[in-house]
């Protein structure tokens, strides 16, 4: 039972990160590798088009390697909702204007609630635990 829902939680984590990569996928085939996000900084627009390629790695470890897609899992979205909160901070104040008026906002920081309070369940249990 405990298995079975540890896969299901794993499954609605890689089912989000895809549609993540899509998301980030698309913007770069809409406006390339090399696109600055409307001016935004060097180092942000390198942490968002990085996703494109670190979203599908952790799915791949969600398959793989459970535990590790796990840890990376909630560490990717930990990240993305910190830098997406200082930059919406910095670039589109008030705080929860910005945040309240963008619904992707909204929806990272929802997953990142769901993967943080459902990480213990979605960890997959050494062999030995199932004795």
């Amino acid at each position: 039972m405990k298995a079975d829902l540890g896969k299901g939680l794993r499954l609605i984590y890689a089912l989000c990160l895809l549609g993540a990569t899509y998301n980030h996928a698309a913007m770069l085939a809409r406006h390339g590798l090399f696109w600055d996000y409307g001016g935004m900084p060097k180092a942000s627009a390198i942490f968002w088009t990085s996703l494109t390629l670190i979203d599908p790695g952790a799915v791949v470890l969600l398959l793989l390697r459970p535990n590790f897609g796990v840890v990376a899992t909630a560490i990717i979205i930990v990240a993305d909702v910190i830098h997406n909160l200082w930059i919406t901070a910095h670039y589109y104040p008030p705080l929860i204007h910005g945040v309240m008026t963008s619904p992707p906002m909204i929806e990272q920081i929802i997953f990142m609630i769901f993967v943080l309070a459902t990480a213990k369940f979605a960890w997959r249990p050494a062999i030995s635990d199932h004795a």
